[in-house]
């Protein structure tokens, strides 16, 4: 069974019972609780069942469950997911290519989201991984206000990475 405890399911012998308007009925034994919400065309619903006695409430189940449901949904709709964008550069980049990549980079790291970039070297170019340092270097310090470096730059094969994530 998913969901509070309600009516039957009730294992505890007494509980403390809020009524439907909201005020404290005080401790009663469930089945009295029971029979009393029954009376008023409701049900008794556990909900706070680690309190000492449980706390239960004169609600309608369905509706109860229902309510719990669209808030599970709204909770879950309104948190943002982040994700990882990369961003692909070569050590030897044009100033314009590089100026069009840092706003995408600036784009992605104000929507939340974290930011790959990934430096890219092709023959001989391997042999001068310090210029690669050096670009990775300027976009660090280009977007110095708005993100913070999460991983340094480091060689993985044929590429130097560097994760960038928002502050």
């Amino acid at each position: 069974m998913n969901g509070p405890r309600f009516n039957e399911w009730i294992q505890s012998p007494k509980v403390r019972v809020i009524d439907h308007e909201g005020e404290n009925l005080g401790v009663m034994y469930t089945r009295e609780a029971m029979a009393a919400a029954q009376e008023v065309g409701l049900d008794l619903v556990e909900v706070s069942p680690n309190a000492d006695p449980p706390v239960a409430k004169f609600l309608d189940v369905g509706k109860y469950k229902y309510e719990a449901q669209k808030k599970a949904n709204l909770a879950r709709k309104s948190q943002k997911t982040q994700e990882i964008k990369e961003i692909k550069m070569r050590p030897n980049i044009d100033d314009h290519d590089y100026d069009t990549k840092m706003k995408k980079v600036a784009e992605f790291i104000e929507e939340g989201d974290k930011v790959k970039v990934t430096m890219r070297f092709r023959g001989r170019e391997l042999s001068h991984g310090q210029l690669g340092m050096n670009v990775l270097q300027r976009v660090a310090e280009q977007v110095a206000e708005v993100a913070k470096v999460e991983a340094y730059p480091r060689m993985e094969g044929r590429q130097m990475l560097m994760v960038l994530a928002p502050k």
